[in-house]
C-alpha cells in the first residue's frame, strides 16, 4: 500500500479522474481516499512510477508520501 498526496484532487470529480487513471493500469487496485488531506492509499500490483505517470497524464501530479 502507498500513499499519494495529490494538491490539486477538491472534489468527487476529481476523486473519481484520479480512480479511473489507477484502475487502467489495475483493474483490482484497491484506493482509499482521504478528501481533507487530499490523500490516497493505493494498494496495487502497478508499479509507484506507473501510478505517478497516470495520475500526472489525468492531470492529478501527485507525490508519495
Amino acid at each position: 500500500m502507498t500513499r499519494f498526496h495529490i494538491a490539486n484532487m477538491t472534489c468527487g470529480h476529481c476523486k473519481a479522474s484520479v480512480e479511473k487513471a489507477v484502475t487502467a493500469l489495475d483493474d483490482d487496485a484497491e484506493l482509499d481516499f482521504d478528501m481533507e488531506t487530499r490523500e490516497v492509499e493505493i494498494d496495487s500490483t502497478a508499479s509507484k512510477s506507473a501510478i505517478l505517470s497516470a495520475l500526472d497524464a489525468a492531470g492529478y501530479p501527485a507525490a508519495e508520501i
